[in-house]
């Protein structure tokens, strides 16, 4: 069973369910809402482990009673929640996410807690036999930095979920195994669009170059997913689905792509399955409450190659 450290965000979520996202000056009546547990670490860390990984959390939490929901969530799933951390400078953190009746959505994200892991922790964070890290950017620039000089030096490669958007330099991310931004995230780390394929590709060679890392995995959402490195240069398309609520479909094919991986050796292979585990999770609404079960994809994914 592959090991994998996730270092990253935990958050509560209140997802609300609305007809339309207001405009400026108007309100709307909600048809409904929930707290949920979310973060897009701690989003990924769930999936990779419903999946069948072990994993290790590393973050941080307020020392309130969300932080101690959350810290539930991790234990029940069965993972290791032995580097969270709690903190009395900041409450934890905090999302408010209004989706649509069409499924799209919009999230304000109130970092609190996720800002206060230290960079001087990090080597403990590091526990015998891990396979891999998984960061993202919802935690301090020089706590990924950090870690990543910290993975090159034991050996352990490094896969960054590039969100949420941001510029970041992503050349100085050490031991990169994987690079994967959104399409918004992608244009603000390259400063070029990705409409088109052709335009899709270009960025990635821009980001392949620049960051150094073996494979490019530019999440596109219903498009797919766009894999350059490692000898591949294609567009793996996604799994048609309704779509309910995208919120963590991309945290869920980060973790869903890297355990894949690691139990492969085969990134094509990681991110046809990344994109089944994406789409199952966009059916459902919420963030951790959508994240599929590993029988779960494998079914959904041999019936869809028949």
């Amino acid at each position: 069973m592959p090991k994998i450290l996730v270092i990253g965000s935990i958050n509560m979520d209140m997802v609300a369910r609305i007809d339309h996202i207001p405009k400026q000056g108007e309100s709307v009546i909600g048809e409904g809402y929930s707290f949920n547990p979310g973060g897009k670490g701690a989003n990924a860390a769930v999936a990779a482990r419903r999946l069948g990984g072990e994993i290790v959390f590393a973050g941080c939490v307020g020392d309130d009673d969300y932080g101690k929901a959350l810290r539930k969530v991790l234990t029940d799933e069965g993972i290791d929640d032995s580097c969270l951390q709690v903190t009395q400078e900041a409450p934890s953190g905090y999302a408010p996410i209004l989706v649509q009746k069409d499924g799209q959505n919009g999230i304000v994200v109130f970092p609190g807690a996720n800002m206060c892991i230290k960079e001087e922790d990090i080597p403990s964070m590091f526990v015998n036999g891990v396979d891999a890290v998984m960061m993202q950017l919802e935690i301090p620039k020089n706590v990924v930095l950090a870690a990543s000089r910290e993975a090159e030096k034991r050996g352990i490669p490094v896969v960054l979920d590039a969100g949420p958007a941001q510029a970041f330099p992503v050349e100085d991310v050490k031991s990169l195994l994987v690079l994967s931004p959104n399409e918004t995230e992608t244009e603000a780390l390259t400063g070029m669009p990705v409409e088109t394929i052709e335009q899709t590709r270009a960025a990635a060679q821009v980001l392949l170059e620049r960051s150094h890392a073996k494979f490019v995995v530019i999440k596109m959402g219903a498009r797919g997913a766009y894999l350059l490195g490692g000898g591949y240069d294609e567009m793996v398309p996604a799994f048609k689905v309704q779509a309910v609520d995208p919120t963590a479909a991309g945290d869920t094919f980060t973790g869903a792509m890297t355990l894949e991986y690691l139990r492969s050796g085969d990134m094509k292979k990681a991110v046809v399955y990344g994109c089944g585990a994406g789409a199952l999770a966009a059916t459902k609404m919420g963030a951790q409450p959508s994240l599929p079960t590993r029988a779960e994809v494998e079914q959904f994914l041999a019936e869809r190659s028949k």
